[in-house]
């Protein structure tokens, strides 16, 4: 029998839970799926503490996607950020592994989102949902690139349609158009976020995943170090 593993958290106090998800683990249930999710480990664990506990899930990840995801232990607080998750969230900050050589060192893609049918999401003219991503090339080889993404907007796979549209789909993201997968994995990781809630910032940080170390060590401990910048973005 395989042994649970922890969740991973990344900070708590009595309002908040924030999580490091792994990869393939949903966030919440769906038709086919009610047990094996993030929101049910969350839910276990506070029960644990006081079976009157509740929890209540911000926002959310892909299930391929690994990453920082918060939790509210009160509906108000959970309600209020939902409703100024743009103005509480200043930064949101991604890592992706991509294939092909990026040939710029930054760019912000805009672009309206839709959904079709069969629930693949794609851009339009004016007719869907604005998304807006920001990356910086932090590194690249001739078949991968590394990059730090930034998001003004959280739609439904926005990371990963765009850069399939530009032509770098994520490593292992078949559904987007990737051709190869070297990670075992998707190669997008939500790595870090700065909240400002009631006049108090916080800035957490999810470590990379063992996985995109080994085909970036030396950059990957690079951007580690970076903290102090992002924590100025914060203060602003």
């Amino acid at each position: 029998m395989v042994k649970k593993k922890k969740m991973d958290i990344l900070y708590e106090d009595k309002e908040l839970l924030v999580v490091n998800k792994p990869a393939g683990l949903l966030t919440i249930a769906t038709e086919k799926e009610r047990i094996h999710t993030l929101y049910h480990e969350a839910r276990e664990y506070v029960k644990k503490q006081n079976p009157k506990n509740k929890i209540f899930i911000v926002h959310r990840l892909d299930k391929d996607t690994s990453g920082i995801v918060i939790f509210s232990k009160n509906e108000k607080l959970k309600k209020d950020l939902q409703k100024y998750w743009n103005e509480v969230a200043i930064v949101r900050e991604y890592l992706a592994i991509v294939e092909g050589k990026v040939s710029n060192k930054k760019e912000t893609l805009k672009s309206f989102l839709k959904e079709s049918k069969t629930h693949q999401v794609f851009s339009t003219n004016n007719d869907g949902v604005l998304a807006i991503t920001h990356y910086e090339t932090l590194a690249r080889n001739k078949n991968y690139s590394l990059l730090k993404i930034r998001i003004d907007t959280g739609r439904k796979n926005q990371i990963r349609v765009q850069l399939s549209e530009i032509g770098h789909s994520i490593v292992g993201d078949k559904k987007y158009g990737a051709l190869k997968n070297p990670l075992g994995r998707l190669g997008l990781h939500a790595s870090c976020v700065c909240l400002k809630i009631k006049n108090k910032s916080y800035v957490i940080r999810a470590k990379t995943p063992k996985e995109f170390q080994k085909m970036f060590a030396q950059e990957i401990e690079t951007y580690e170090r970076m903290g102090e910048e992002i924590w100025n973005d914060c203060k602003k």
